[in-house]
């Protein structure tokens, strides 16, 4: 997400690095590489040239800190245009007084509204809220079919309808089963087309006057750049949209979309979707985008996603465990199956700053994925459990074991192993810093306390 903007920033900035005065000819040469990213990331042109002017007279207005150099002085600067240009604060959903509050998806057909009605489903049920879905998209083969298999999928209930053909009657029993059942939201996909018509929107209005939803939410593909900023105004303008939903951001999206769209049309764009993944939907935070895209990394969102996925008990135990030089290969096994809880390991190392020891960081790991993660968890399924608990008895004659077991080389049964010495001393090293330290204030389970030295 945002890859390439992030890397033409980093290179924009590096000609500042040792400058000490912001003069005019340095900030206009930097200006005009940062106009140059901006446009060919798709941002709007309105959006670049308020955000420039903007920059340019703080620029110059502003003494750099002794404790700054000009290039930390001018980042500085875009960052806090950049969150203006996004809103500063996240744009939370609002919510009706009477049950069901009515959440209206809409959007153009492709841009992924039904997958996301199923994705906001499951993000809001993870907040103890109880969602019911519902399609209205009476013309399109199958549709209903599919929010349904997506429903049965994360476990939430969807309205079928059976019977029932007209897009308003559907959402009006809709709502009502949802009130009768004890659902506080209901989520209606509604129908979209190739392009804005006279029909599409005819019909959204009238569910939006039947339903009086608490929330509008546009579905645009991040994907179509420009073209996404224009829809979001023509939906805005009809309906009087209140946020927006990007989907397709861990694709090629260059970001023009997300840094344009609040700006052309006034309203927020309120999530992301970042994979195909039903639990790949993520708040957007302006300041948290806007340190991805300067390469200042995503510390907060990862630790988010590290709190949700990673078990607090068995954190301690491996902390416990690194302490006393007792960190197996089970163990080891274990913190994967954690990792590959979090998410796509390549979205994880995008959060990293891109300073100091993770600077290269994601080009290392570039290779590093889901199926890689697979490959080792099936080498360790492969061992006896005394192998698993001792490494050291694992010979060659147990590796060529371990490898047909698995179906994978002895090269690859060596590759673990090694992998799994250096995660030990790595994260002993981390165990005994600041983070460690940290762990050892938290109440250890009592046999864990016994087993101190």
């Amino acid at each position: 997400m945002f890859d390439s903007l992030q890397e033409k920033f980093q290179n924009v900035f590096k000609s500042l690095r040792f400058e000490t005065v912001l003069t005019d000819q340095s900030v206009d040469e930097t200006l005009r590489e940062v106009r140059l990213a901006l446009l060919e990331a798709d941002v709007n042109f309105k959006v670049v040239k308020e955000l420039l002017d903007h920059v340019r007279v703080k620029a110059l207005d502003r003494t750099v800190s002794s404790s700054l150099t000009a290039g930390q002085e001018i980042i500085r600067i875009v960052r806090d245009e950049l969150v203006e240009i996004l809103g500063r604060k996240e744009s939370l959903l609002t919510f009706s007084k009477e049950y069901p509050s009515v959440f209206l998806m809409v959007g153009l057909q492709g841009s992924g509204k039904t997958t996301t009605s199923g994705k906001l489903a499951l993000w809001l049920a993870k907040k103890k809220r109880r969602p019911m879905l519902v399609s209205t998209d009476v013309y399109r083969p199958a549709a209903r079919e599919q929010l349904a298999t997506i429903a049965k999928t994360i476990g939430i209930p969807v309205f079928s309808g059976d019977g029932i053909s007209l897009p308003i009657e559907l959402a009006i029993e809709a709502r009502k089963d949802a009130a009768d059942r004890g659902h506080d939201v209901l989520i209606v996909d509604t129908a979209g087309r190739l392009h804005i018509d006279e029909q599409l929107m005819q019909e959204v209005s009238e569910l939006q006057l039947k339903l009086r939803p608490s929330e509008i939410l546009l579905v645009a593909d991040a994907m179509s750049g420009q073209d996404a900023v224009r829809s979001a105004q023509e939906f805005h303008e009809r309906l009087g949209t209140s946020g927006v939903i990007l989907t397709k951001m861990d694709g090629d999206a260059r970001g023009g979309a997300a840094l344009s769209i609040r700006y052309v049309t006034g309203q927020p764009v309120k999530f992301i979707g970042i994979g195909e993944k039903y639990d790949a939907l993520e708040v957007f935070y302006p300041d948290r985008i806007v340190s991805r895209i300067l390469g200042m990394g995503d510390v907060l969102t990862l630790i988010e996603k590290a709190e949700e996925a990673i078990d607090q008990q068995k954190a301690l135990e491996v902390h416990q465990k690194l302490r006393t030089d007792s960190f197996t290969l089970a163990d080891f096994q274990e913190q994967l199956r954690q990792v590959r809880k979090m998410g796509p390991i390549d979205q994880m190392l995008g959060m990293l700053p891109k300073v100091g020891m993770f600077k290269n960081l994601k080009n290392v790991n570039a290779g590093v994925h889901e199926n890689e993660l697979k490959v080792l968890d099936a080498i360790i399924n492969s061992m006896t459990i005394q192998e698993r608990m001792n490494h050291e008895v694992i010979n060659g004659r147990r590796r060529k074991r371990i490898a047909r077991g698995s179906g994978t080389s002895v090269q690859q049964v060596n590759q673990l192993l090694k992998q799994y010495v250096q995660a030990k001393r790595m994260m002993k090293s981390m165990s005994q810093g600041f983070l460690g330290r940290q762990l050892s204030r938290l109440s250890l389970p009592q046999d864990l306390n016994q087993a101190k030295p």
